[in-house]
Formats: C-alpha cells, sequence, structure tokens
C-alpha cells in the first residue's frame, strides 16, 4: 500500500486537447511503489513498465522512476482516495467550493462571509 511521505513525485503537464490545453497530473513513482500499487514485486514492475513503455529517469537520489501511464495513474488516484477518507472529504469540499465560485462567476453574484455555509467568498 502506498503510504503519506512515500518519496513520490508528482508533477504537471500539458495535455493539448481540441479546445485548448488541459493540466494533467504527471506521477512518477520507483519501481518498489509500482510494484506495491500493482501487488507484485520491483522486478516485476520493472517489467511491466518496459512493456507499457512508460517514460522513465534517474532521480538525484540514484533511483529510477517511471511516469505512470492514464491507466495506471487512475488506478493510484483510486487507492489512496480509497485509503484515506479525510482525504476524500477535503477533496470533495474543494470541488464543491470550485463549483460554487464558479457559478458566482459566471452569475457575475456577489457573496458575504456568510453565505454558502460559512465559507468565506468574495466576487
Amino acid at each position: 500500500m502506498i503510504k503519506r511521505g512515500n518519496p513520490l513525485f508528482i508533477n504537471f503537464g500539458e495535455l493539448p486537447l481540441k479546445q485548448g490545453v488541459q493540466k494533467v497530473p504527471q506521477i512518477w513513482m520507483t519501481y518498489r511503489e509500482v510494484a506495491e500499487m500493482l501487488g507484485c514485486d520491483a522486478d516485476a514492475a520493472r517489467a511491466t513498465t518496459i512493456q507499457r513503455e512508460l517514460d522513465r529517469k534517474k532521480s538525484r537520489d540514484g533511483l529510477t522512476r517511471v511516469k505512470l501511464d492514464p491507466e495506471l495513474t487512475a488506478r493510484f488516484i483510486s487507492m489512496i482516495r480509497n485509503a484515506d477518507a479525510a482525504l476524500n472529504q477535503a477533496v470533495q469540499e474543494l470541488r464543491n467550493m470550485h463549483e460554487m465560485m464558479a457559478r458566482r462567476a459566471r452569475s457575475g453574484g456577489h457573496s458575504t462571509i456568510y453565505d454558502d455555509g460559512g465559507f468565506a467568498v468574495s466576487g
């Protein structure tokens, strides 16, 4: 199981889309971390990453890290969501806040600190 504090690198790259550019997470993991996620040993994880032709690079700490493809990224995100209910709740609250602020911005409305469940919102 991936635990907090592991030397996991998450960068944000750009993915060209028909309507512009979207930021997508780039998750880089060591073979050991991939192995933990897949439930296999590090050698099998290395073979899997080679077979999938994932990008690899040697980090300054001497460990090789691989960039997860969309399927493995989804698996990783699913794992961490299921691992921490408090994190899951915080992510959902951030999404709710983002949606609320986007609605306000589209409507041109203003709010006070007491609007929307007590969240401080400026508009």
